[in-house]
């Protein structure tokens, strides 16, 4: 079936272009708020005490947060840790612990430690500055078990920058025992345990939203829909405008396959609330029960979510993967490529731009994107054949968003920067030396090395030009040609214009030649060798 570009992709590519030149840093920005990420305290061997360490982080983050400093929440810390692979625990040294931060973007971190002295809790916590490796003094404070919540207002204000003073307002702190419940069902391995430990923190303080929440995240990861729904839909009746509550509440009713509950309340949400979560999750819902123009179609929701938020790849890869869907090839490739530039290593997206290539009839290209995604996804290493025939794009790929911390997201944004910047540096190698070696015509060794940079960052303008350049000489045609339109739409340029023209008079066509001589001497009227080229044209008949 011939594809087309279809008029709303073109909407959806402008408004995105116009999107992305507001958001651009045309003048000064201003610095980012510094961040502070708090590691649980070590709390030592103490059984009594196991549960402190935790409390520690979460109450000193939150009290942090009430004095208007930009610290890193629990929910962001356990992401971080679980994207980074490391243990959410005190026992790391101050190395380890200030390389993680660096990772999530703070500027400092809090280590300390708790211990029951007697008939005292006694909190010792220092700060270690990011930029400098500097430690502060150290901060210590005791008072009475039930007094622990004053304990770590005081640290708070003792760490916060100066000037900052504690708002005034209403005590809202859960009872002791309630709290010391809470924690305990956040550190419990087991949903069980878990769920019993947060029903208990609710029992002994009814007002406890915090504890219901984490309960509904309990029964969600256990798969536990209808109870997680339960939950939530508790929580709406104690507050009705909690948008945390009714977000999860949909969440649930998509799980549960209840679609049309769940369109209703996301579309009432996004009213007031016009967020790329909310967004996105529409456009999950409308791919999975089927949409109307009248409802707004599974692409419209997905392009409101990537123009909202144009760091999370996520979005880009559900609005390709839906325009796929809906047939529309073209789009389809634009968008997932999109997704590509954020998270290079998405093995999904790999996989479906694979598939679009090959119906467009780009199978050089289509092939090369296959074998990523086999190199990166066990699944499609053995679900997918190498010379395999035609492929259908697996059902069911679509992103859900399961929470609508904003916060969550910069963590996300900051772990892929970072490994895209390490990413960036190995493949900056690997090119190099495959530069040098296709200098040198070891032209073997050369695309071994450049193919090594491109599945780090497969849209490397440089790498693919010097593997077009390579498959010229050696009259492979028709791959240079691929390689030299890739490396064009990485980034254009006047030396792949050219060598794109070379590649068209080697493979006879001498109009396509023409077409790319002229768009380089539009880019640089005093290219000597594009005038070079244009001078072995035929002249026009």
């Amino acid at each position: 079936m011939m594809m087309v570009w279809t008029r709303r992709c073109l909407c959806a590519v402008l408004a995105l272009a116009a999107a992305a030149i507001a958001g651009s840093p045309a003048g000064a920005q201003p610095p980012a708020a510094p961040r502070i990420l708090v590691m649980p305290f070590d709390a030592g061997r103490e059984p009594r005490a196991y549960w402190l360490g935790e409390a520690s982080a979460v109450l000193l983050a939150e009290d942090l947060k009430d004095l208007g400093v930009d610290a890193i929440s629990r929910d962001e810390r356990l992401r971080a840790f679980a994207r980074l692979q490391v243990p959410s625990v005190a026992a790391l040294t101050h190395g380890t612990v200030i390389r993680i931060g660096q990772l999530v973007g703070a500027s400092s971190v809090i280590v300390g430690s708790v211990a029951l002295n007697g008939d005292a809790i006694v909190v010792r916590a220092r700060s270690i500055r990011l930029d400098t490796g500097r430690l502060h003094a150290e901060v210590e404070e005791r008072a009475r078990p039930e007094e622990l919540f004053a304990l770590y207002q005081r640290i708070a204000r003792r760490m916060a920058p100066a000037g900052r003073a504690r708002p005034a307002g209403p005590a809202t702190d859960p009872p002791l025992a309630a709290f010391e419940n809470y924690i305990k069902g956040l550190l419990a391995e087991t949903p069980a345990a878990q769920a019993a430990f947060l029903e208990k923190a609710i029992d002994l303080f009814p007002p406890y939203d915090a504890a219901r929440m984490a309960l509904w995240r309990t029964h969600t990861d256990a798969g536990q829909a209808e109870r997680a729904l339960a939950v939530a839909t508790e929580l709406i009746h104690r507050e009705s405008g909690n948008l945390e509550a009714q977000f999860a509440a949909a969440y649930s009713e998509i799980q549960l396959k209840k679609h049309d509950d769940a369109f209703r309340r996301l579309r009432a949400l996004a009213a007031d609330n016009p967020t790329a979560e909310i967004f996105n999750n529409l456009g999950v819902v409308q791919l999975r029960r089927g949409s109307t123009p009248e409802t707004g179609k599974a692409t419209y929701w997905f392009n409101r979510a990537a123009t909202t938020d144009r760091s999370d790849a996520d979005y880009f890869f559900n609005l390709g993967y839906a325009y796929w869907l809906e047939e529309d090839g073209p789009a389809a490739i634009y968008w997932l490529r999109e997704a590509l530039r954020r998270t290079p290593a998405d093995a999904d997206a790999h996989l479906v731009i694979a598939i679009a290539l090959r119906a467009a009839g780009s199978v050089a290209e289509a092939d090369r994107e296959l074998e990523l995604a086999r190199r990166l996804s066990a699944r499609y290493e053995r679900e997918v054949k190498p010379g395999a025939g035609a492929i259908r794009a697996p059902r069911g790929l679509a992103r859900l968003k399961g929470t609508l911390d904003a916060r969550g997201e910069r963590i996300d944004t900051a772990l892929v920067a970072s490994a895209q910047r390490e990413q960036r540096e190995l493949a900056g190698f690997h090119l190099d030396r495959g530069r040098r070696l296709f200098e040198a015509e070891r032209d073997g060794e050369a695309v071994a090395e450049l193919r090594r940079a491109l599945y780090l960052s497969p849209y490397q303008p440089e790498a693919h030009l010097l593997l077009g350049r390579i498959y010229l000489r050696s009259g492979r045609t028709r791959e240079a040609i691929d390689a030299l339109k890739i490396s064009l739409w990485s980034a254009e340029g006047v030396e792949a214009h050219v060598a794109l023209a070379e590649a068209y008079l080697q493979a006879h066509d001498t109009e396509g030649a023409r077409h790319e001589i002229a768009r380089a001497l539009d880019m640089d009227p005093e290219s000597e060798a594009a005038r070079l080229v244009r001078e072995r044209l035929p002249a026009h008949q």
